[in-house]
């Protein structure tokens, strides 16, 4: 029953933004951790970002898109959002969302994903 769906990906030139959002049904939104996490053609799944149920925790980022990208989540709505800027021709992937419950070292439940293609 657990669904989570994502959305907002497309086609964009290097340099520009992109808002992906990920909607959530079937479980308590507030009491999750919720990630994003992406997936270039011959790559392993990548970390992106991850935003934890408590507020008192702050939201974390790989590396590679610190400074660019900005994981959010609007409880009352039951979605997350990752607002993409500056993008990469590497950024270039499927992005999927994620939700793992406190305590858990796994993400439970996925989305199918969605495209994110940056041209250069």
């Amino acid at each position: 029953q657990v669904q989570l769906v994502e959305s907002g990906g497309g086609l964009v030139q290097a340099g520009g933004s992109q808002r992906l959002s990920c909607a959530a049904s079937g479980l308590t939104f507030s009491t999750y951790s919720m990630a994003w996490f992406r997936q270039a053609p011959g790559q392993e799944r990548e970390f992106v970002a991850s935003i934890s149920w408590s507020r008192n925790t702050s939201p974390r980022y790989a590396d590679s898109v610190k400074g660019r990208f900005s994981i959010s989540r609007d409880n009352a709505k039951n979605r997350m959002y990752l607002q993409m800027n500056t993008l990469k021709p590497e950024d270039t992937a499927e992005y999927y969302c994620g939700a793992r419950y406190p305590g858990q070292t796994e993400y439970a439940y996925w989305g199918q994903g969605t495209q994110v293609t940056v041209s250069s």
